[in-house]
């Protein structure tokens, strides 16, 4: 099976080995990679992955709709378009296989071999860690908020494996598109992580409310998707500085820092994959990709410094660091019965 995964990045250099190397052990076997205007080292290292399936671009976007166009012309490619399967997603997002041997054929075969499978977030949190490090990311984070809801929402986003044979009209960064006329005969099988039918709503993009989500319960006994869109708060300063790869104006602020570090659960069983992953990694960080690794994590660890020193970067490391590790609504709610008891 020739799995091709594809995203966007912009400084992502200490975290590409893990997310390579890690996919390579589910069952990647190319990569299609979109780089903008990195100043870590992202680009260069890139460019020295050819020997593990990486296939590195700049982005083509004229525009600043950074991801949409990366998916528009990265569906004119062949190594995606000879692909079976294409895996759309980010760099701090982990597909958590639990079926059989945690690979994507036997996600495929749990499934029961449908044409897309969606498979729903779980956000995990900072859970108090302050300083980067260099290892992996899925072995320094394990709590997240409950898998079936996240804040007050009990739809939850997802990202997709879409078969060669999808009725595509276009990629999205969550899900594809079939064309709205498409008849009710010719509408692919669609499931969750589970093998069920995907709600109509969201199979037909009925409307923007169900676009990129569901409802999360009972959706996941196959596979989750493990997002760790904080990382350490030296990483975070260093995402916020970047900004969104995928789309301008996008902030990373309190709130998103809030709705993410909800620690109220605990997962690591994505964990079953660290020794295989440390080896691999053992392997990747060797010679000249090794060193072009350890350049890009000096360079992230000397921006994180530099942020900190900053006065503005200096005040939202300290808001951060004593926002209490609740949801947004959720402290507040206590706080009010509290008061009223």
């Amino acid at each position: 099976m020739r799995v091709t995964a594809v995203t966007c990045v912009k400084n992502e250099g200490p975290f590409l080995l893990e997310w390579i190397a890690f996919n390579r052990l589910i069952g990647v076997t190319d990569f299609l990679i979109y780089s903008n205007d990195c100043t870590d080292g992202t680009d260069a290292l890139l460019n020295a992955l050819g020997g593990y399936g990486v296939r590195h671009l700049p982005n083509p976007a004229q525009g600043r709709n950074y991801q949409m166009e990366a998916l528009k012309h990265a569906a004119k490619q062949d190594i995606v378009r000879q692909a079976d399967w294409v895996w759309i997603a980010d760099v701090d997002e982990f597909l958590n296989i639990h079926a059989t041997d945690h690979t994507i054929p036997a996600l495929v075969a749990a499934c029961g071999e449908p044409q897309a499978i969606s498979v729903t977030f779980q956000f995990f949190a900072n859970d108090g860690m302050e300083t980067f490090e260099d290892r992996p990311v899925l072995e320094q984070f394990t709590r997240s908020h409950n898998p079936d809801l996240w804040c007050a929402e009990t739809a939850i986003e997802v990202k997709t494996l879409v078969r060669r044979d999808f009725p595509l009209h276009y990629y999205g960064a969550h899900r594809p598109f079939f064309r709205d006329r498409l008849p009710a005969d010719r509408h692919p099988e669609w499931t969750d992580g589970s093998g069920r039918p995907v709600p109509e709503a969201f199979l037909t993009a009925a409307n923007t409310r169900r676009i990129r989500r569901f409802p999360a319960a009972g959706a996941r006994a196959h596979a989750t998707l493990n997002h760790y869109a904080l990382r350490s708060l030296d990483s975070y300063l260093v995402k916020t500085d970047r900004g969104d790869v995928n789309r301008e104006g996008r902030v990373f602020d309190e709130t998103y820092w809030r709705e993410r570090n909800d620690p109220a659960w605990e997962d690591g069983s994505i964990r079953r994959h660290l020794p295989a992953l440390r080896a691999a990694l053992d392997e990747m960080k060797t010679g000249e990709i090794g060193r072009l690794h350890a350049e890009c994590v000096d360079r992230h660890r000397r921006r994180a410094a530099e942020l900190s020193a900053q006065p503005d970067m200096a005040d939202l490391r300290e808001r951060l660091r004593a926002l209490p590790p609740y949801p947004p609504g959720e402290y507040e709610l206590m706080q009010e019965l509290s008061l009223a008891s």
